[in-house]
């Protein structure tokens, strides 16, 4: 174009230039690298050391194991010989992705423990979940791999259990000895496998009704139902469960202004026993 001077540079200098200012760069991107390594294994360490301090759950701590006398039972309450009035709050079919954490929420506020009976599904899918439920010292329940309703044979309902229980294991290191058999049911095959391999097969005393009913309904439910040595049916998973955490504070500040304590089932059993 007229009147535009366009400066030339020999190429030579160009390269010149490129291979020493790469140089440079590298040089200092090196300088940069040893003195931010050490800051770096700093903090790892110092991380490492922080991790050792937790609080580790003991073995003992993660194995709900059932007492002699429970094994291979179908259990709907236990008799108690204490004048304490005593209950235990159960929730189906989670973890779930909003509600359980709702309930774990509401559960530390009020001091209480419960005992959740999980879905292998579930656990597969929301793992972080019931690792929350662990971590809060609540009990974990085996409540089958899909849940079905259906017969199952003796090699399906085996899969059903174990699988589930091999996944708990696995991902929390829980081991369990409760079964809450889908529905209630005890003739699909499930029930009878878990009584044959020294499961409890834990039922309830009080059902809340909460997968139909209304919130007020359902409050009303465990409420009629409550007695000492009971075990109340509740869920945290498995749907719009909405209605239970609004219900769930108070449930309890009802419960515990009637006199009752709230323990885990396998609590509830070692109560039992000693009260015997």
């Amino acid at each position: 174009m007229a009147g535009v001077s366009v400066p030339l540079v020999p190429l030579v200098n160009q390269k010149t230039v490129t291979k020493e200012t790469l140089l440079e760069s590298q040089q200092q991107l090196e300088l940069s690298i040893s003195e931010i390594t050490p800051l770096i294994e700093q903090q790892q360490e110092a991380y490492q050391q922080l991790i050792a301090k937790l609080p580790l759950k003991t073995e003992k701590e993660l194995t709900f194991s059932v007492p002699e006398q429970f094994q291979g039972k179908t259990i709907y309450q236990v008799g108690l010989n204490s004048k304490d009035k005593i209950v235990a709050l159960t929730f189906d079919d989670g973890p779930w992705p909003k509600t359980t954490n709702e309930v774990l929420y509401i559960l530390k506020k009020h001091n209480i423990k419960a005992t959740f009976f999980v879905l292998g599904t579930n656990v597969k899918n929301y793992s972080g979940r019931l690792k929350q439920i662990v971590e809060h010292g609540h009990a974990i329940g085996n409540h089958s791999w899909s849940h079905p309703y259906s017969y199952q044979n003796p090699s399906a309902a085996a899969l059903e259990i174990d699988r589930t229980e091999d996944l708990l294991y696995k991902i929390s290191g829980v081991k369990t000895s409760l079964f809450r058999p889908p529905g209630g049911f005890l003739n699909n095959g499930l029930a009878a496998y878990a009584r044959k391999t020294n499961h409890a097969v834990v039922l309830w005393s009080s059902d809340s009704r909460d997968y139909y009913t209304s919130e007020q309904k359902l409050l009303n439910n465990v409420l009629k139902q409550a007695q000492s040595g009971g075990i109340i049916l509740l869920h945290d998973g498995g749907g719009d469960r909405s209605k239970t955490v609004r219900a769930l504070p108070t449930m309890i500040t009802e419960l515990k202004q009637r006199g009752y304590k709230f323990v885990t089932v396998p609590e509830l059993l070692e109560i039992a026993v000693t009260a015997q």
